[in-house]
């Protein structure tokens, strides 16, 4: 369902982008696992189609460049969201240990994901396409502790 629904959107997207004859931009929305994995555990599926969006969202950018439609994708990393909270709520346990999973020892926000695809619809954006922007804090560079010593 991730890349079926993403492919229609995109695809009434495209022909209305086309109808106005000025371009256009599309911001799809991928998650972690479909850049590693690992970080996605037991979980094949949803990682597949997180990355076939991806893939799709490349393939759209060379397709339709050429009518100046620009297709990128965002991939986020945990963020605290009235979603997160529903339900039982997220302790501050693990508020905390997704904030130490960053480099950057903070939380994201849905305003960190807003901010990016403000970017990505820009002007400021004129020449991205088909890229992904990775906007988790660092987390997906985490991994074993780095020797400080070591050069």
């Amino acid at each position: 369902m991730n890349l079926v629904s993403c492919a229609l959107s995109c695809r009434a997207a495209v022909a209305n982008f086309r109808k106005g004859g000025q371009g256009g931009h599309i911001v799809n929305i991928t998650a972690r696992p479909a850049l590693n994995p690992r970080q996605g555990a037991n979980m094949t599926a949803y990682t597949a189609s997180k990355a076939a969006v991806i893939g799709l969202s490349q393939a759209m950018a060379v397709d339709h460049g050429k009518d100046y439609i620009r297709v990128n994708c965002i991939c986020p990393g945990p963020m605290y969201t009235p979603m997160v909270n529903r339900g039982n709520g997220m302790s501050e346990a693990n508020r905390r240990q997704r904030a130490n999973a960053s480099v950057l020892k903070i939380e994201g926000t849905g305003w960190d994901i807003g901010q990016g695809v403000r970017f990505l619809l820009s002007n400021h954006a004129r020449y991205i396409t088909g890229q992904v922007l990775v906007i988790d804090g660092g987390v997906t560079l985490q991994g074993p502790e780095r020797d400080s010593q070591a050069q």
